[in-house]
Protein backbone atom coordinates (compact mmCIF):
# COMPACT_ATOMS: atom_id res chain seq x y z
CA UNK A 1 0.00 0.00 0.00
CA UNK A 2 3.29 2.33 0.62
CA UNK A 3 4.09 2.20 -2.68
CA UNK A 4 0.78 3.17 -4.43
CA UNK A 5 0.48 5.83 -1.66
CA UNK A 6 -2.83 4.11 -0.16
CA UNK A 7 -3.67 4.47 3.33
CA UNK A 8 -5.48 2.11 5.55
CA UNK A 9 -8.05 3.21 7.86
CA UNK A 10 -9.35 0.42 9.73
CA UNK A 11 -6.71 -0.38 12.30
CA UNK A 12 -8.47 -2.78 14.45
CA UNK A 13 -10.22 -6.19 14.19
CA UNK A 14 -13.83 -6.34 12.62
CA UNK A 15 -14.38 -10.30 13.10
CA UNK A 16 -12.83 -11.72 16.50
CA UNK A 17 -8.92 -10.95 16.10
CA UNK A 18 -9.11 -10.67 12.55
CA UNK A 19 -9.19 -7.20 10.07
CA UNK A 20 -11.92 -8.38 7.44
CA UNK A 21 -13.12 -4.58 6.30
CA UNK A 22 -10.86 -2.43 4.76
CA UNK A 23 -10.97 1.11 4.50
CA UNK A 24 -8.45 2.01 1.83
CA UNK A 25 -8.15 5.42 0.77
CA UNK A 26 -5.25 7.88 -0.99
CA UNK A 27 -3.98 11.06 1.39
CA UNK A 28 -5.27 13.14 -0.22
CA UNK A 29 -9.53 11.57 0.29
CA UNK A 30 -10.77 13.06 3.86
CA UNK A 31 -12.61 9.75 5.82
CA UNK A 32 -14.22 11.58 8.82
CA UNK A 33 -16.37 9.71 11.41
CA UNK A 34 -15.13 6.54 11.28
CA UNK A 35 -17.03 4.12 13.59
CA UNK A 36 -16.80 0.36 13.86
CA UNK A 37 -19.60 -1.24 16.39
CA UNK A 38 -21.24 -4.32 16.94
CA UNK A 39 -25.52 -3.94 15.19
CA UNK A 40 -27.86 -4.29 17.75
CA UNK A 41 -31.01 -4.56 14.92
CA UNK A 42 -31.69 -7.57 12.33
CA UNK A 43 -34.20 -7.92 10.07
CA UNK A 44 -36.47 -10.81 11.37
CA UNK A 45 -39.93 -12.25 10.23
CA UNK A 46 -41.66 -9.66 11.66
CA UNK A 47 -39.64 -6.68 10.68
CA UNK A 48 -37.18 -4.93 12.09
CA UNK A 49 -36.60 -6.33 15.73
CA UNK A 50 -33.85 -5.50 18.02
CA UNK A 51 -30.99 -7.82 19.70
CA UNK A 52 -27.84 -7.11 22.23
CA UNK A 53 -25.42 -8.22 19.68
CA UNK A 54 -25.24 -10.24 16.40
CA UNK A 55 -22.60 -12.92 15.55
CA UNK A 56 -18.93 -11.76 16.07
CA UNK A 57 -19.22 -9.79 12.97
CA UNK A 58 -18.64 -5.13 13.88
CA UNK A 59 -20.03 -2.67 11.57
CA UNK A 60 -18.10 0.52 10.18
CA UNK A 61 -19.28 3.65 9.65
CA UNK A 62 -17.42 6.66 8.25
CA UNK A 63 -17.93 9.89 5.77
CA UNK A 64 -16.00 10.29 2.98
CA UNK A 65 -15.69 13.82 1.74
CA UNK A 66 -14.57 14.52 -1.76
CA UNK A 67 -14.06 17.89 -3.55
CA UNK A 68 -16.08 18.40 -6.39
CA UNK A 69 -14.37 20.74 -8.22
CA UNK A 70 -16.91 21.79 -11.03
CA UNK A 71 -20.33 20.42 -11.10
CA UNK A 72 -21.46 22.36 -14.23
CA UNK A 73 -21.13 20.09 -17.44
CA UNK A 74 -18.03 20.90 -19.59
CA UNK A 75 -18.13 20.68 -22.77
CA UNK A 76 -15.73 18.76 -24.74
CA UNK A 77 -14.50 20.41 -28.16
CA UNK A 78 -14.25 17.56 -31.15
CA UNK A 79 -13.05 18.45 -34.52
CA UNK A 80 -15.95 18.66 -36.47
CA UNK A 81 -15.08 16.06 -39.72
CA UNK A 82 -18.37 16.70 -41.91
CA UNK A 83 -17.65 20.31 -42.19
CA UNK A 84 -14.06 19.66 -43.06
CA UNK A 85 -12.26 20.90 -46.55
CA UNK A 86 -10.22 18.12 -46.76
CA UNK A 87 -9.33 19.18 -50.54
CA UNK A 88 -7.58 22.31 -49.23
CA UNK A 89 -5.91 20.29 -46.31
CA UNK A 90 -5.01 17.81 -49.10
CA UNK A 91 -3.46 20.01 -51.49
CA UNK A 92 -1.27 22.24 -48.91
CA UNK A 93 0.20 18.87 -47.63
CA UNK A 94 1.23 17.96 -51.32
CA UNK A 95 2.99 21.15 -51.81
CA UNK A 96 5.62 20.78 -48.58
CA UNK A 97 8.93 19.95 -49.99
CA UNK A 98 9.51 17.19 -47.20
CA UNK A 99 13.23 17.04 -49.14
CA UNK A 100 14.08 19.80 -47.75
CA UNK A 101 11.66 19.31 -44.64
CA UNK A 102 13.82 16.26 -43.49
CA UNK A 103 17.49 16.97 -45.28
CA UNK A 104 19.84 15.78 -42.21
CA UNK A 105 17.36 14.83 -39.87
CA UNK A 106 17.01 11.60 -37.76
CA UNK A 107 13.99 9.37 -37.65
CA UNK A 108 12.45 10.96 -34.82
CA UNK A 109 13.02 14.59 -35.79
CA UNK A 110 11.59 13.39 -39.24
CA UNK A 111 8.43 11.81 -37.71
CA UNK A 112 8.11 15.14 -35.14
CA UNK A 113 7.94 17.58 -38.05
CA UNK A 114 5.44 15.22 -40.51
CA UNK A 115 3.36 15.35 -37.03
CA UNK A 116 3.44 19.33 -37.02
CA UNK A 117 3.04 19.84 -40.22
CA UNK A 118 -0.42 17.21 -40.01
CA UNK A 119 -1.72 19.12 -37.09
CA UNK A 120 -1.43 22.79 -38.43
CA UNK A 121 -3.28 21.77 -41.54
CA UNK A 122 -5.88 20.23 -39.34
CA UNK A 123 -6.11 22.43 -37.13
CA UNK A 124 -6.41 25.18 -40.28
CA UNK A 125 -8.86 23.01 -41.84
CA UNK A 126 -11.40 21.01 -40.14
CA UNK A 127 -13.58 23.14 -37.89
CA UNK A 128 -14.11 22.50 -34.11
CA UNK A 129 -17.75 21.53 -33.05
Amino acid sequence: MNTNSLRRHINEPTRRNNILDLVIATPDLSINGLEQWFPNFFVGTTGLEVADKIGDHQMIDFTLEVDDPDTRTQQKQALDYKRANFELMKEKLENINYKLLMRNKNAEECYMKLKEKIATATEHHILMK
